[in-house]
């Protein structure tokens, strides 16, 4: 996941570039990646953790990395409200999400991901391959709603999968108080 964020900064038109994670947990894999990228100092980002604790800890990180410009909400990364102010996003990090969702919830996040996209932003996203496998699903999911395949990776020795996905299509307007998905469960954390 963290050459695949690298790589999409690469990519990123010159200028401020936003970045949104989804249940970022303690943001890890972007805290490091935008602690040592050439185009770092350019994110704005916002980080998305349910647990408090857990959001903290990513918010250490991010100050002694020295990322003032990397905000950590404690908020329902399922609640399109939590994205308010930082959206659209050149770069969604949609990573240890979709293995935590049935198939309608993955759909309907997919679905709405262009809400939060800014014009050509890049999708990072992961998905294990346990039983049933959805990868394929998740990709024709991610076609059918207007993005276009940029990278798949599927180790054969993991069950990990990581996909990033490019939005070819004009970017639809955040639906204020619209839910994305549940986490299937955890009876009382939303997401």
């Amino acid at each position: 996941m963290k050459r695949q964020l690298s790589l999409a900064l690469d990519e990123a038109a010159n200028g401020p570039i936003r970045l949104v994670s989804m249940c970022a947990g303690q943001g890890r894999d972007v805290i490091d990646v935008l602690e040592t990228h050439p185009r770092g100092p350019d994110v704005n980002a916002r980080l998305v953790e349910f647990d408090p604790e857990i959001a903290e800890g990513a918010r250490s990180r991010a100050r002694r990395a020295g990322l003032s410009s990397l905000e950590v909400i404690v908020g329902d990364a399922g609640l399109a409200d939590s994205y308010q102010g930082s959206v659209p996003a050149d770069v969604l990090v949609v990573c240890g999400v979709f293995g935590n969702l049935t198939l309608d919830d993955i759909t309907r996040t997919i679905t709405m991901l262009p809400s939060l996209a800014a014009p050509d932003a890049q999708v990072i996203w992961t998905r294990h391959r346990r039983p049933p496998d959805l990868t394929s699903t998740v990709r024709s999911t991610f076609r059918r709603c207007g993005f276009v395949d940029v990278e798949f990776v599927a180790p054969e020795q993991w069950l990990f999968t990581v996909g990033t996905n490019r939005l070819l299509r004009r970017p639809d307007p955040l639906q204020a108080g619209s839910r994305l998905f549940t986490f299937v469960g955890d009876g009382d954390r939303p997401a």
